[in-house]
């Protein structure tokens, strides 16, 4: 018998499977845009940023560029250096998590702490060491990337219950999140942008974190399952991304 962690429990959670297959038919729709057929860097750009501006507002950033194109909110910058190292993070992400981890922080929040030493560093607590370890191990198990939806839950749900590290934690678990989607082969283009639907139902998205950090299993089951209708919100936000790229 294997002591190796699995996913697989969590997709006899109530409503979980159901959720997953509504997910991922929404995110092959989106895939199957015209627009997204050749023009998908085009689109994979915009999600991209506007991914990364939810996400800041989500943590209290500034959710706008301005006209000048020079950020100066720390959150909204940290997030879209670490939308901008996607791609060279996946590779970091699918085979050593800690460390990809280690430098979404150094990119996150760099214009959020005094003292520089503090970057890629997470909180020295062995709780939250093991913690780390273990989804680490599960990230890094390519039999957990056919449960694409719920890994990218798992991923975001532990990352905000840890919060591992002393700044720019909810930015991070949702870039993390993204990692996890695209990475799985969910949306390898990364054309969806579930973290709009945070952004715009906040109050809804904290509860569901709260509960899933409680551990109870119908809590777990909410936060899956609320994560897997955000996707579908963030493809419908991606087919609004190929429509006006189509018809400019």
């Amino acid at each position: 018998m294997s002591d190796k962690p699995s996913l697989a429990p969590l997709l006899d959670l109530d409503g979980v499977a159901d959720a997953v297959t509504s997910a991922r038919a929404a995110i092959d729709e989106v895939h199957r845009h015209p627009a997204n057929r050749r023009g998908w860097p085009t689109t994979a750009a915009e999600a991209s940023v506007r991914a990364a501006r939810a996400s800041a507002a989500v943590a209290g950033g500034a959710a706008e560029i301005p006209d000048s194109g020079e950020v100066s909110d720390p959150l909204l910058a940290g997030s879209l250096r670490i939308a901008e190292a996607m791609g060279a993070l996946l590779p970091t992400w699918q085979r050593a998590p800690r460390q990809a981890l280690a430098r979404m922080h150094v990119l996150g929040a760099a214009d959020l702490v005094e003292d520089t030493d503090e970057l890629g560093r997470p909180e020295a607590d062995p709780v939250v060491s093991e913690r780390l370890d273990l989804l680490s191990e599960i990230i890094a198990d390519p039999q957990a990337h056919g449960a694409g939806p719920v890994l990218a839950a798992v991923v975001h749900g532990e990352l905000l219950a840890l919060t591992p590290f002393g700044q720019a934690n909810g930015v991070i678990a949702r870039a993390a999140a993204r990692l996890s989607v695209i990475g799985s082969g969910l949306d390898p283009k990364g054309l969806v942008v579930p973290e709009v639907a945070y952004f715009r139902r906040q109050e809804d998205y904290a509860e569901r974190a709260l509960g899933f950090a409680s551990g109870d299993p119908d809590a777990v089951a909410g936060w899956i399952t609320y994560c897997c209708s955000a996707l579908e919100a963030g493809a419908r936000e991606a087919v609004s991304i190929a429509d006006a790229a189509q018809e400019g």
